[in-house]
């Protein structure tokens, strides 16, 4: 059987639509590619999905479309180059400058393929939010997708979590499950897999800043 990307089932815990936000979150999208996760929050801002302002997007990849997206929704974008840096710990300062003078409280790390330091981390305590290509705490690291092929494994899927020093770890947000088909490739299940990102990731920022009690339970999406 085939199925389109958006009809694959999957299943998304905690089971919540909405998290109320008395005060929009200013918020900081850090990328290094595609940037439709970027997108993504942007669009459920506008649709009212969820009270927050991007204040800046920063991206470390000249050629990063991600840029593109940023200058069509009127997002000021600063490009950071991580190879006019030394060590990370001159990126990291500089990245923590820069999102401090748009004053921005949340930071959102939307497919940005940098370690991160403590410099980093020390910043904004509890308050980097990172998506991933799988369940974790399997397959951190990159190529997540073509790890779990690799594992033989028959059901991934995406993880937002609040980052930590150590790689793809953190207390988990959310998840959302997705069945690896048979005639899987690494593109046909990175797709469904991050259609599953784009649902749960605006839900993910509102869950972390939420401070109303919400009920964890799972959800079938069909």
């Amino acid at each position: 059987m085939t199925l389109r990307p958006d009809s694959t089932p999957s299943l998304v815990s905690p089971n919540i639509s909405n998290c109320q936000l008395v005060a929009p979150l200013k918020l900081g999208i850090m990328a290094s590619g595609n940037g439709s996760n970027f997108d993504v929050v942007a669009q459920a801002i506008q649709d009212g999905r969820l009270n927050a302002q991007i204040q800046v997007l920063i991206y470390n990849n000249p050629s990063a479309k991600a840029a593109i997206r940023a200058a069509n929704r009127g997002v000021e974008a600063v490009l950071l180059n991580h190879r006019n840096y030394k060590i990370r710990e001159e990126l990291d300062e500089k990245i923590v400058q820069t999102l401090r003078h748009y004053d921005v409280e949340w930071v959102i790390l939307a497919g940005w393929m940098r370690l991160l330091t403590s410099v980093f981390i020390d910043a904004f305590p509890d308050k980097i939010i990172n998506i991933h290509p799988s369940l974790l705490p399997s397959f951190k690291g990159i190529h997540a997708v073509e790890q779990a092929l690799a594992s033989g494994v028959k059901i991934t899927g995406c993880t937002a979590h609040i980052a930590c020093l150590e790689m793809d770890s953190g207390p988990i947000l959310m998840q959302a499950a997705v069945p690896v088909l048979p005639d899987d490739t690494a593109e046909t299940l990175h797709a469904r897999i991050q259609i599953q990102e784009h649902r749960i990731l605006p839900l993910a920022i509102a869950l972390a800043a939420s401070s109303s009690k919400t009920t964890l339970s799972p959800i079938h999406l069909g």
